[in-house]
């Protein structure tokens, strides 16, 4: 007898959003789209957009996030996890973006971000640098909705549905040359907007990195989205990096620069304390940060603490990235 063995990061098929709910939630998305009726309901559209008030005008919200009519888009079934979905109040409202301070309640003054106009700029070993408009991005690319477990390197961790692409059609786009080794990310500096920058200790702005291996992976995706819309300003908006096997820190928000280089970059934590926050940073139980163990983590929802799990649980996506680079530095 053939035995089906579930693999660690599988949902079951009952948790996934039934298909004639799923269409039956666009029609009514798009009906709310036509103007009249969503006019007609202002505390749906509060709801919709994330950011706006209760009583805001159709315009309103569309001249805050343009891209509100692309929400929400079809799961890909292929990323499933064996836990149930966070809430959407604890993933919104408990988060860290040192940009508008250190607490976790950072959601109110992650508000002052303005994220239109927004350009992203593609430089470095490419054929030919560019600047490109967040909205004219978000034509050029194949739009998606994947649940993902997310590990902080704090010790909690949540699991959240992501709308968007997968980095390697960026990748694509930005046409690295050949002798590019890796994807340096930077985020917005703006600390006339973002407080917590004008804290000066920090070395801002904002910069992550991946090997282009890491990055062309097809676990590493860009999210443009949360919850079926436009992702959140204290998320990342408009533009953020997830990339599931690591700690979260690892995930840049607010993506104003992505360059290809030969060179590894620094990397902001790595910046601050290499020996606690290293460039490479996969999920380890067995490696414990300096200052508490990795073996456990705390759900976000029920507080309860359970196992971690190597690479959070995607090894059979990502341990063969890193064949032959055994080590403990590869978890920190």
């Amino acid at each position: 007898m053939h035995v089906l063995k579930k693999r660690g990061w599988e949902l079951p098929d009952s948790a996934a959003t039934p298909e004639n709910l799923f269409i039956e939630r666009r029609r009514l998305v798009k009906a709310l789209a036509a103007g009249p009726v969503l006019l007609a309901a202002p505390a749906l559209i509060a709801g919709c957009d994330g950011d706006a008030p209760k009583g805001t005008a159709n315009a309103a919200v569309t001249k805050a996030d343009p891209s509100a009519g692309l929400y929400p888009v079809k799961r890909n079934l292929r990323y499933r996890v064996d836990r149930s979905i966070t809430s959407e109040k604890s993933a919104t409202t408990y988060n860290n973006f040192y940009e508008f301070g250190s607490h976790k309640s950072i959601h109110r003054a992650a508000q002052a971000l303005s994220i239109r106009p927004w350009t992203v700029r593609i430089d470095g070993m490419v054929e030919k640098p560019f600047d490109i408009a967040i909205d004219d991005l978000l034509k050029k690319m194949p739009l998606e909705e994947r649940v993902y477990r997310l590990r902080c390197v704090e010790a909690w961790a949540m699991t959240v549905p992501w709308s968007g692409f997968p980095l390697k059609a960026l990748v694509d786009l930005a046409k690295p040359l050949s002798g590019a080794k890796y994807l340096r990310m930077e985020t917005f500096k703006d600390p006339d907007v973002a407080l917590g920058q004008r804290q000066h200790w920090y070395p801002w702005p904002y910069v992550e990195g991946l090997t282009i291996k890491e990055a062309v992976n097809e676990l590493a995706f860009i999210a443009t989205g949360l919850y079926g819309k436009p992702i959140r300003k204290q998320n990342g908006a408009p533009l953020r990096l997830v990339v599931p096997w690591k700690y979260g820190f690892k995930s840049i928000k607010s993506l104003v620069r992505l360059s290809f280089t030969d060179k590894r970059p620094m990397t902001f934590w790595e910046a601050i304390a290499a020996r606690e926050y290293g460039f490479w940073a996969n999920v380890n139980p067995e490696v414990p940060h300096p200052r508490w163990s990795q073996a456990r983590e705390r759900l976000l929802d029920s507080g309860k603490k359970v196992p971690t799990r190597i690479y959070n649980g995607y090894g059979e996506f990502v341990a063969g990235l890193y064949k032959g680079m055994d080590g403990e530095a590869l978890f920190k």
